[in-house]
């Protein structure tokens, strides 16, 4: 099957505008995320999606390739969908790979595409073992319950599964003491942000209105489990981590510089 890899990279951000120009050991945020993505072994092609010039001439100085989409999408995966429908080529798997996202190691990629060799997937993602209960209560670490077969149950900011026998009132409140780690030793998984789409899939949930549990709990992956559509993950090892803000872009700098 032959898989596009796009990535969304908007100008304007709340909390840090211009993020995917920001630079990052001298160079551009998303050029890390860009030529991350090339070393994927599954994936046809790579372009990036954004509504601003200034990325888009980045993109293109750097060899890179991009198209210009709408400044008025409500999120990546709208921007995305728009994207692939530009190009001339058609493609099986679509990937969402964040743009804000340096760290991201290109095997994820070829996971989370590969997730969709299952004919009963229509959207692959990706998630990792939690190994602190910091994590586990963290409304910003968002959580995943699967079945037996890895398909998604759930998605939440809550520490879901509950666990009704070990946990108390007091685990639930900020500054989890040492006394609860034993009960949070075991499977507790956090959802990584890329997915893959089937393109028939993407194109369908897109037109789908957002949904009551989506915007409770600002999680629009549950627009799919709401109608229906079968979400496939894969546990990883990797861990990656967006930009958000200034300090953010200093912490992976850190893990950049550890590395080498």
């Amino acid at each position: 099957m032959s898989a596009l890899v796009v990535i969304p990279a908007r100008y304007g951000s709340t909390r840090f505008p211009g993020k995917p120009l920001a630079p990052l050991k001298g160079l551009p945020v998303i050029q890390h995320v860009y030529q991350n993505s090339l070393c994927s072994k599954l994936a046809s092609e790579v372009i990036v999606a954004t509504d601003h010039e200034g990325i888009m001439e980045t993109v293109l100085s750097f060899g890179g390739k991009a198209v210009m989409t709408s400044p008025h999408h409500e999120s990546g995966t709208d921007r995305i969908a728009e994207a692939a429908g530009l190009l001339d080529r058609e493609y099986d798997i679509i990937v969402n790979v964040q743009g804000d996202e340096p760290l991201i190691n290109p095997g994820m990629i070829d996971d989370v595409i590969s997730v969709l060799d299952d004919r009963l997937a229509e959207i692959g993602t990706l998630v990792k073992k939690i190994g602190s209960p910091e994590e586990v209560f963290n409304p910003n670490v968002v959580k995943a319950v699967f079945d037996r077969r890895f398909f998604a149950i759930y998605f939440s900011r809550a520490p879901i599964p509950y666990h009704r026998d070990l946990w108390t009132t007091r685990a639930m409140e900020p500054g989890i003491s040492s006394d609860h780690e034993d009960a949070l030793t075991g499977d507790w998984y956090k959802h990584l942000g890329i997915y893959s789409y089937r393109s028939s899939t993407l194109s369908a949930f897109t037109a789908m209105p957002p949904s009551r549990l989506e915007l409770t709990e600002r999680l629009e992956q549950l627009r799919a489990i709401e109608n229906g559509i079968r979400i496939k993950v894969r546990e990883t090892q990797c861990e990656t981590f967006g930009v958000d803000t200034p300090e953010d872009l200093e912490r992976i700098e850190k893990c950049l510089n550890t590395s080498l």
